[in-house]
This record gives structure tokens, C-alpha cells and sequence, in this order.
């Protein structure tokens, strides 16, 4: 899965795509180096930010998607506003990446039943405002995966069907360091309750805790390795910046096995 924002603020590359026709010719690019999956977002959701209003959320996906779509693109929208999901899935998305697993917005389970769409659950402590705030974890990989198995279930009994959910531990969102490394190498506990694991660890903040390096795009030779060790681990899905170099790194992974 491929991250293309559009968004003034992103932690790592945000500005870099304000002009649509930029953001769908990095999202083809994207593909032509081995991305599956677009996934585009037009609010950032990085510790501290505010929220976006729906009506620019959606002024900056719909013309991204629209044009990544008529190309043939599989394209996913990261949201967690039903309004932004419906104009993304009316331009031709068909996943709908939710950081609030559904908890910000009451319509947008609704929404993901009525579409068919397939959703990717995510697990996130507090909000974006007040830095993922919240309760501490007993084991952070059971407590999200208690958590995941519940949203999933509300799905279900929604009218869903099981394959067409994913689920994302929330890499980044109200973690510590030890806590994002147990859940990366926890993918296959993850797996092991029958749905896809989607892992996003890709410049996240906590590889510059650990390697001490400051500009979030000089964090990608960690990234691929984390990507390919959340493979290894599980994990079904792999949302990054350097598409090209993971899939390299994830060729030669699979040949080594």
C-alpha cells in the first residue's frame, strides 16, 4: 500500500502534493514500482495536528482519486469521516482505511455495508489534538487486538463479511517505542485471529527515536526493513513511502525463505 498524501502537514511529506496532477503522478508511479493499493488522504493525522474540515478533506481526495481510479488504480481512502469515504467511494475507491475503526463517525459503518466496500480497522489511542492521550496498555498486543476483534465483530454483525476486513495495530498512534516494536513483531499473533494485518510503520517518529535520525524521509532504509520483518512476522499489508525499495527488499525476503 502506497502513501500519497495531500495534505499541507503530514509529518513526512507534507506540501509535496497539493497540486492533484503531482499527487496522481506519484500515485502511478506508485504503482508502476510495485504498489497494490493507493492510499490517499487529505487530513493529517500526525501527533498534534488539528482536524480538517470535511469540506477541504474532500476538495483535495476527490479530484486524486478520481484520476487514480480512471487509470485503473486500486485505490483506498484514508478517512475516518463518512462524508470524505462516500465522494472517494462515488470517484471509484473501494477501501476505506479508517484510523477511528469507525468510533468518530456513526455513519461510516453504515456507509462501508451499504457500498461493499472493504475496510481496514485501525487501532488508536486518543486523538491527534491532544497527542494520543489515553489509558495505559497491561499487554499492548492483546489489549489492540481485544480492541480490533471488537470492532471487527460491531462489522459483522453489521452485515459485513468477514474477508473484508483488515486489521492495523495503530503503529505510531499512542505507543511508545517498546510498545510499536512488540506490536510489529507481535503481526502473527495479530493474523492468528483470522483477519489481515496491515502494518504502517513506514518514517514513523519512533525509528528516529531509535536510530537518531531527525528528518523523517532519511528513515526509509529502517522502514523496509521494519516492512519486511512485519512480513516475515504476518502481516498481510504494508503501507510505505519507498515503494521501490520495499518491494526489492520484499523479493529478496521471500527468495531467502
Amino acid at each position: 500500500m502506497a502513501i500519497v498524501n495531500v495534505t499541507p502537514d503530514s509529518f513526512s511529506d507534507g506540501g509535496d502534493r497539493l497540486d492533484p496532477v503531482q499527487a496522481i503522478d506519484d500515485g502511478l508511479r506508485f504503482v508502476s514500482e510495485g504498489a497494490d493499493i493507493v492510499d490517499v488522504g487529505g487530513e493529517s493525522t500526525r501527533p498534534g495536528a488539528l482536524p480538517t474540515p470535511p469540506e477541504e478533506e474532500m476538495r483535495r481526495i476527490r479530484p486524486v482519486v478520481e484520476g487514480l481510479v480512471r487509470q485503473g488504480v486500486l485505490v483506498s481512502i484514508d478517512t475516518r469521516r463518512a462524508s470524505v469515504a462516500e465522494a472517494a467511494l462515488d470517484e471509484g475507491a473501494r477501501i476505506v482505511n479508517d484510523v477511528s475503526a469507525l468510533r468518530d463517525d456513526a455513519a461510516m459503518l453504515p456507509l462501508v455495508v451499504r457500498r461493499d466496500a472493504d475496510l481496514v480497522l485501525m487501532h488508536r489511542r486518543g486523538l491527534p489534538e491532544n497527542t494520543f492521550a489515553g489509558p495505559a496498555y497491561d499487554n499492548v498486543v492483546e489489549d489492540v487486538l481485544e480492541f480490533l476483534l471488537e470492532r471487527a465483530a460491531l462489522c459483522e454483525t453489521a452485515g459485513m463479511m468477514r474477508d473484508r476486513i483488515a486489521l492495523d495495530p495503530g503503529i505510531g498512534f499512542g505507543k511508545g517505542v517498546a510498545q510499536e516494536l512488540d506490536l510489529i513483531a507481535g503481526a502473527g499473533r495479530l493474523a492468528a485471529a483470522g483477519y489481515p494485518v496491515l502494518i504502517g510503520c513506514s518514517r514513523k517518529s519512533f525509528i528516529g527515536k531509535l536510530t537518531g535520525i531527525a528528518k523523517a524521509s532519511d528513515r526509509d532504509p529502517a522502514s523496509i526493513w521494519l516492512a519486511v520483518e512485519a512480513v516475515r512476522r504476518g502481516a498481510s499489508i504494508v503501507r510505505v513511502h519507498d515503494v521501490a525499495g520495499t518491494r526489492q527488499a520484499l523479493a529478496v525476503s521471500e527468495a531467502m525463505r
